[in-house]
């Protein structure tokens, strides 16, 4: 009886060494997937095309102006969406918009991260003075894109002694 139960725990020892050796096989082989997906697609942190990068794409050149001297083109995200109510004449509509910066040079740009919560105060003021009714026509999102930029600009130039943003860039922009 003593002679079963060996065999039977021998019998089991060699299936479990089996198991064992088939499970580090398929980890190993996951994570030398992950790893080169990683290594091949990018980790996703790369920063979006510039202006700069993107006009030597398509051939075009950029306008020779006092922006285009200051350095490359950059965007500064938001951290977050802006969402809002506005009232329109049926009905009052809920709209979320992504906006990003346009910035030219480093320096401007380290000056719109450090001023973030102004830069949101300010946009947020400007889109509360909007109803459903603009923001439903291509015209009106451009006429609030401009009154953005120009606060923004007023905002900035107040405690940076320079305008910083070059243009306010909706990202995504949702009405319901």
């Amino acid at each position: 009886m003593a002679d079963d139960n060996q065999a039977d725990l021998q019998i089991e020892e060699g299936g479990s060494k089996k198991k064992l050796i088939i499970i580090i096989a398929v980890v190993v082989l996951l994570a030398a997937g992950g790893g080169g997906y990683f290594m091949f697609a990018g980790g996703g942190d790369s920063a979006p095309a510039t202006l700069d990068q993107e006009a030597g794409a398509s051939g075009e050149a950029l306008p020779a102006g006092p922006s285009a001297q200051l350095g490359s083109a950059l965007y500064v995200a938001m951290p977050r969406p802006f969402v809002f109510n506005v009232p329109g004449a049926a009905r009052d509509r809920v709209v979320q918009i992504k906006v990003q910066l346009l910035v030219r040079g480093e320096g401007n740009e380290e000056a719109a991260k450090k001023h973030i919560p102004l830069i949101e105060s300010t946009l947020l003021s400007v889109f509360a003075g909007t109803n459903a009714d603009e923001l439903s026509t291509a015209a009106g999102k451009e006429s609030l894109r401009d009154e953005a930029v120009v606060k923004v600009q007023e905002a900035l130039e107040g405690v940076e002694s320079s305008k910083v943003v070059e243009r306010v860039l909706f990202t995504g922009f949702v009405m319901q």
